[in-house]
């Protein structure tokens, strides 16, 4: 890959943009290289850097990513949309912000689209999934949990969250700001309740959040990298970070996947409207869905969205060795924003 860039903040992002995206003409974002392609992207270091050289190979074009949040990278791609400098975000795209911002993409249906689960295709033909993320992964530092005295072989999923030892040891994001944490949320809902997303589920949220002790975790990251510091007993992670940590040699760390039901929903990449370079862009969402494509995601902590294709990695637990759960996506995105509102009125204590 040409480069990776990583933003932190949104004033560098978007001020920062010209200098480190632009040279001569030819090789600025929206100038005339026809042999490039520029991706936004939320998506962990793992994932960029196998998908990315293999498309490369593939299809000889130049890549060059742009990491940030999810959030930050929308706003970036809205302010920018009078004059689109990325072609692509890959990642971070599901119904709620596809819906809050219908006239950023461009819609393209691959050709490999038709190969996915139904349940897996695009959405609206803007929405492009390419793997399925785990959006319930408890991560345990067993150290940690002996130091409490607790058993960690006890610890099954999200009713042992609320063990009177674990309160002010757990590491949780903030749904409101967190797409991570946000598809905890909706997990938790779904599976906590005598039927899905019920008032029953909403009690356990409340005692849940009671037993976070005023944690509020303001990246994804900070969990996992929290935990396996030892600042924390469990994080309410999401799958691939917590199992990386895994195939990098951590000893005292378990992935713990909630007895009670985890849910696996499919990650989108879009194509930006009037992309800069559309056909390469087309190239991009083809070369994810296509058997090749999957095939390099089956080697990441990444679960393929064609679910005939296997991971490599001996981390990587079978589904069948899983409680799957599935979750009504488009209902989710219809509330979000209540729900959102609720877990803070909860959690501030309205």
């Amino acid at each position: 890959m040409k480069k990776i860039i990583s933003l932190i903040l949104m004033l560098a992002i978007v001020v920062g943009f010209t200098g480190c995206s632009s040279g001569d003409d030819g090789g600025s974002a929206s100038g005339g290289d026809d042999n490039k392609l520029v991706v936004y992207s939320p998506n962990t270091d793992g994932l960029i850097n196998a998908v990315m050289p293999a498309f490369e190979e593939a299809y000889g074009v130049e890549v060059e990513v742009i990491t940030a949040g999810t959030g930050d990278c929308i706003t970036r791609i809205d302010s920018e949309k009078e004059n689109p400098q990325a072609d692509v975000m890959f990642g971070g795209m599901n119904i709620a912000n596809y819906e809050n911002y219908p006239d950023l993409w461009e819609q393209y249906t691959s050709p490999n689209d038709a190969n996915l689960p139904e349940e897996y295709q695009s959405y609206k033909g803007y929405i492009s999934h390419y793997c399925l993320d785990g959006s319930a992964a408890l991560l345990v530092n067993m150290d940690v949990f002996e130091e409490l005295g607790l058993n960690v072989d006890d610890f099954k999923g999200y009713d042992d969250l609320l063990w009177p030892e674990l309160k002010g040891h757990i590491a949780m994001g903030d749904p409101a700001n967190s797409s991570s944490a946000w598809a905890e949320l909706t997990n938790m809902l779904l599976v906590m309740g005598d039927e899905p997303y019920d008032e029953k589920a909403w009690e356990w949220v409340e005692s849940f959040i009671a037993n976070l002790d005023g944690i509020s975790i303001d990246s994804s990251s900070a969990i996992y990298k929290g935990v396996s510091a030892g600042e924390y007993a469990v994080g309410v992670s999401y799958e691939d970070p917590c199992v990386s940590l895994l195939i990098d040699g951590a000893t005292n760390l378990k992935v713990v996947y909630p007895e009670e039901g985890a849910v696996w929903l499919p990650a989108g990449t879009a194509i930006v409207k009037n992309a800069p370079h559309m056909e390469n862009a087309k190239k991009f969402v083809d070369f994810l869905q296509s058997e090749e494509g999957q095939k390099v995601i089956a080697t990441t902590t990444a679960r393929p969205v064609n679910t005939s294709i296997s991971n490599t990695s001996e981390f990587i637990i079978p589904f069948e060795e899983i409680n799957v759960a599935y979750e009504d996506i488009p209902y989710c995105a219809e509330h979000k924003v209540e729900w959102q509102q609720r877990w803070t009125d909860i959690f501030i204590g309205d």
